[in-house]
């Protein structure tokens, strides 16, 4: 397969409308389009504030925000800005709305498709030129990657994350003592996927006995900030107190010994990173949407199991019956608890942790 018989210097748009974690797992797609296609001039379509994941990419020429649900009035300015534009657009999802945005911009299309007989499916594939339908169960950086193969690229494996931190700026703006050090960011995005508190309390102890600072690590929101005030109260722990970007969020975990967090995206950043990184997994299975270790997935992750162990990830679950249910925790809503996770103990995630320190 060539590339489509694009230009000597062609302009390139990689469309990626989701959130944080998803765009941080398509810089892998994104930079083999880069090296395959040196001379391109390359952009992204994210949506607003998801481009602070790409910070300091050197493979992105240009980020392109758009509002997650804009007015008619900014969704027609944004057909005029890319209008044919682009030489190629490569959508990284199936949805109406990427398929939309690639077909305005790009006078050839690359996108992965709806499986054979689902919603959409036939009318998106003859929208592309290349129509890759993504592979049922296996992981999203594993799908993104077979977009690149469909253009005749050579896969690069490894995560690219956010650039233009010193490690010694953040260890002033935090105050890090001169001694090894871990990171835990204790709350994810959707309270379904959160810890017990027992547990990252019992964590926070463990980890100090081990001769580790500990540093946590947290978002700007208010109710956030509230739990976590709650949670770390007279615990002896660093608040980070987002007050670093991702790219100073990358230079701290570079750094750091160890990480523990759950499903969200600061696991993906600390796996991609390098940094030995323990994810915390309940109702969602790993195989889809797992920590993405540096090098890739030699084998991809089971659904379910205590601790597994791949590359520089350890990922941990509590293996109930049910699990992984892939549903909205047990009540089935975001706000849910999680019995799998309400019941995973301190002990078994330092286990993996002495797994990742190489004790």
């Amino acid at each position: 397969m060539t590339m489509l018989d694009l230009p000597e210097r062609p302009r390139l748009l990689i469309v990626t409308l989701r959130r944080l974690g998803d765009v941080l797992l398509a810089t892998p797609l994104i930079r083999t389009i880069r090296r395959g296609v040196a001379a391109a001039t390359l952009d992204v379509l994210v949506f607003r504030g998801s481009e602070r994941i790409l910070k300091g990419n050197p493979d992105v020429d240009q980020v392109i925000t758009m509002a997650e649900r804009p007015s008619a009035a900014e969704t027609l300015a944004l057909v005029r800005r890319l209008w044919r534009r682009y030489d190629l657009v490569v959508s990284t999802q199936a949805g109406d709305r990427p398929t939309f945005f690639a077909v305005v911009a790009g006078r050839r299309r690359v996108s992965l498709v709806p499986p054979a007989g689902e919603t959409g499916a036939w009318w998106k594939r003859h929208m592309h030129h290349i129509a890759v339908a993504a592979e049922p169960g296996s992981h999203r950086v594993t799908q993104l990657l077979a977009l690149a193969t469909a253009l005749g690229l050579e896969p690069a494996p490894d995560i690219v994350c956010p650039q233009g931190s010193a490690a010694g700026e953040v260890a002033s703006t935090l105050g890090l003592p001169r001694r090894p050090y871990a990171v835990v960011h204790a709350n994810p995005f959707y309270r379904y996927k959160r810890w017990n508190d027992a547990g990252w309390r019992g964590l926070s102890r463990g980890l100090a006995e081990r001769g580790l600072a500990v540093v946590a690590t947290e978002g700007r929101d208010p109710a956030e900030r509230a739990y976590l005030d709650s949670l770390w109260e007279g615990a002896d722990v660093i608040r980070e107190r987002g007050r670093l970007d991702w790219a100073g969020l990358t230079a701290l975990l570079e750094g750091a010994a160890v990480y523990v967090g759950p499903d969200t995206s600061m696991t993906h950043l600390a796996a991609g990173s390098g940094c030995p990184t323990v994810a915390l997994y309940g109702p969602t299975s790993p195989r889809l949407i797992g920590p993405w270790p540096v090098g890739g997935l030699a084998e991809p992750w089971a659904h379910a199991g205590t601790v597994q162990h791949r590359g520089n990830v350890w990922v941990v679950q509590n293996p109930l019956p049910c699990l992984p249910c892939e549903k909205l925790g047990c009540e089935g809503h975001l706000d849910s608890y999680s019995q799998c996770l309400d019941e995973l103990s301190a002990r078994t995630v330092l286990g993996a942790v002495d797994q990742a320190l190489g004790r």
